[in-house]
């Protein structure tokens, strides 16, 4: 429920009221004495369904943008007028509807911070997540997401272009554009810091050894966090959810992929920089597409008839291009998605013939550890290097011919070319109870050619 207080304009006082009566709305009159051009203030409560149509029609009836209108929630009203009037808005739905136009465009702006805390929270969000990645601590990391105050300028943007409102549509795309590009470049600072620091882990891949391996070559599940924060935050902002829970959601999307092309690329690894950075546009493109899709179905529109069609223009370009850019940079995601999915396969397959190749009587004494798909590590598009089957065995030398045999399995499987690699660990025994000491050694390699 809503409690209005209208300052009705001079010449305005008798439209005002007769609308009130028509819609059935119990109201409080008092004279306007401040000799600025109002002739009274009007006081009503109304259903949360009841105020967007409310003002449109009063704007309709020419109180325009020189009226002062206050919104306020109001806990309780106890009237049998107002309970007509609610059960009339209700519709047979829930009461307590989606919140009106206005009052949406108010509650998004002031989810955007100034443009000074904005900047510090999420300089401070960057060096939080790009310590979390390089010490590869989920709980950091998450506490990066919750401080990143993201939730605002991806809302605003939205709700500016169904609503026609161009201050708070070029607000939220520019808060959005230079809140990533500011958490890249701090990101960079900080992680050419620590590398020349001597943090790099020496001979270790820094992308497998930390966080970033599912943000560098990333599939198309990745959208759905996207999709679904963007859907989420509309739902917030208009059924009154939990802000704080949905605008984790966003940064979840777009501060650890951020942080992640400001470390590859310090590191000089420009491959699995290029697929974090698609990420990042790929979550901006579906934060935004989702968000406004969901106003646009949900019936937020400019006042007036006349004014809808200049506006479903605008909507529809801006989710064209959000679809069409969608479309165009989810072609590698689809493609790291298959690669994933084969190397699945690759591995199941590869485990049942390794099994069968070792139950051979000839490899008696042989067991099967481990079978592993390795990629070549070209991000972000990767390919199958090879499969690294380990065995146990009591004998220190190989197994004459393994690989070659394994190798003749296993390639059938794979539509490229690939290496099999064959590791064994050998167990010796010792004392009386048959412990065993066991140590992997890489014995022999092959590609079975």
């Amino acid at each position: 429920m809503r409690y209005l207080e209208v300052t009705v304009p001079e010449g305005k006082r008798e439209v005002v009221l007769e609308i009130l009566e028509d819609e059935g709305i119990d109201y409080v009159v008092s004279d306007e004495t401040s000799g600025r051009g109002y002739a009274a203030v009007v006081r009503f409560p109304v259903p949360t369904r009841a105020v967007e149509p409310l003002l449109d029609r009063l704007k309709r009836a020419g109180i325009g943008d020189e009226a002062s209108v206050v919104v306020i929630n109001a806990e309780t009203v106890l009237s049998e007028q107002f309970s007509t009037l609610r059960d009339r808005y209700s519709r047979g739905g829930q009461l307590g509807a989606r919140t009106s136009r206005q009052v949406l465009r108010t509650k998004a702006d002031e989810l955007t911070p100034p443009f000074s805390i904005y900047t510090v929270m999420l300089l401070i969000s960057a060096v939080v997540a790009t310590a979390g990645l390089l010490a590869d601590s989920p709980a950091v990391v998450i506490g990066a997401m919750v401080i990143a105050p993201l939730l605002g300028p991806a809302l605003a943007a939205n709700v500016g272009i169904v609503t026609g409102d161009a201050r708070l549509k070029s607000t939220g795309f520019r808060y959005q554009i230079v809140g990533v590009a500011m958490v890249v470049v701090a990101s960079i600072a900080l992680a050419t810091l620590a590398r020349f620091a001597g943090l790099e882990p020496a001979g270790v891949d820094i992308v497998v050894a930390t966080e970033l391996e599912e943000r560098v070559a990333p599939n198309l599940f990745s959208l759905a966090v996207a999709l679904g924060a963007g859907i989420a935050g509309i739902l917030s902002l208009t059924r009154g959810f939990s802000e704080a829970i949905v605008g984790v959601m966003i940064a979840a999307a777009l501060i650890p992929p951020s942080a992640a092309v400001g470390i590859t690329v310090a590191w000089g690894m420009y491959g699995a920089a290029i697929g974090a950075a698609v990420l990042v546009i790929v979550n901006l493109l579906s934060i935004n597409l989702a968000a406004l899709a969901t106003l646009w179905i949900a019936g937020y529109r400019p006042q007036g008839l006349f004014e809808v069609s200049p506006t479903r223009t605008p909507t529809y370009t801006y989710a064209a291009i959000f679809g069409v850019g969608l479309l165009v940079l989810a072609a590698p995601l689809a493609g790291v998605t298959l690669l994933e999915f084969h190397t699945t396969e690759l591995e199941s397959a590869a485990e049942e013939e390794v099994e069968a190749v070792l139950a051979e009587p000839q490899y008696d004494g042989l067991e099967s550890d481990d079978v592993a798909v390795e990629l070549d590590g070209d991000y972000p598009i990767q390919s199958v290097e090879r499969v690294v089957v380990t065995v146990t065995t009591r004998n220190p030398e190989p197994e004459s011919g393994l690989a070659d045999r394994l190798y003749e399995e296993i390639e059938p499987h794979s539509d490229d070319s690939l290496i099999v690699e064959v590791q064994y660990i050998v167990s010796e025994e010792r004392g009386e109870d048959d412990d065993t000491d066991a140590q992997r050694v890489t014995i022999r390699t092959a590609d079975g050619t």
